[in-house]
């Protein structure tokens, strides 16, 4: 019963609420950046948008580890990938600026696309080597002035809640610009939105972000050190998952 009553609510008032604010919110941030304000507008109307998301949604959030994260440096941030409301919980609550890597399909979202585009966002083209290569290239240039990137090493979403194995592209950035990466534990986004689902229930959901790590020298770069910095963060991020998820 509470179930179904839910769903009404979310259809019904959820969903329209949330176009509307995020048609709001492309179009500050896209005139926010135009008129010279990138620095501000690419990130906190976004993580206002995100905040809301959570609270339309009933979902309540709980932060571990905030003190891990120095004002004014930057980082890459990698973290385990569960869920659409995983941008919810990391936009909105991380207390970082933060630039995203994102999915090349996204862009052609009407407005958004844009928006994400002004707002310095990097759209990653896998269609081949050296497209994939500029994208990085393109996120790199957002490692400055206390700005950060976010990435999910995974690729793409968990099918059940599980780490998948990780990719090493995230981590050979932070080699490449020798910044410290901090990496994040999702709990409850999983069970908030499962992936390939619109059954949206309420959940608590937990963000876990943990002591930054420094990637070895990159003159001293190569596959197996690059292997075992992956392997490292991604054992960090286990750690601390649900006992369902591990």
């Amino acid at each position: 019963m509470l179930h179904t009553l839910y769903k009404v609510y979310f259809w019904l008032v959820v969903m329209p609420v949330f176009a509307i604010i995020t048609m709001l919110t492309a179009i500050i941030v896209a005139a926010g950046c135009l008129s010279g304000g990138e620095k501000f507008f690419s990130y906190y109307p976004g993580m206002l948008w995100a905040r809301i998301a959570c609270v339309l949604s009933l979902c309540p959030v709980k932060i571990k580890g905030r003190e891990n994260i120095r004002k004014g440096q930057s980082y890459v941030f990698v973290s385990n990938h569960q869920s659409a409301y995983d941008i919810f919980l990391i936009y909105g609550y991380l207390g970082a600026p933060i630039k995203w890597m994102m999915k090349k399909g996204l862009a052609k979202i009407p407005l958004v696309g844009f928006a994400c585009r002004m707002a310095g966002f990097t759209f990653v083209d896998n269609s081949s080597a050296r497209s994939a290569h500029k994208s990085v290239r393109q996120a790199e240039l957002n490692l400055k002035h206390g700005r950060s990137l976010i990435i999910f090493p995974e690729g793409s979403r968990s099918p059940d809640g599980h780490l998948k194995r990780f990719k090493r592209g995230a981590y050979q950035i932070a080699v490449d610009k020798q910044q410290p990466i901090i990496p994040i534990t999702l709990n409850g986004p999983f069970k908030v939105m499962p992936t390939s689902s619109w059954d949206v229930r309420p959940h608590r959901m937990e963000m876990i972000i943990h002591p930054p790590v420094m990637p070895h020298k990159k003159e001293n770069d190569d596959k197996e050190a690059l292997q075992k910095l992956v392997d490292a963060t991604q054992k960090t991020i286990f750690s601390a998952l649900w006992d369902e998820f591990k």
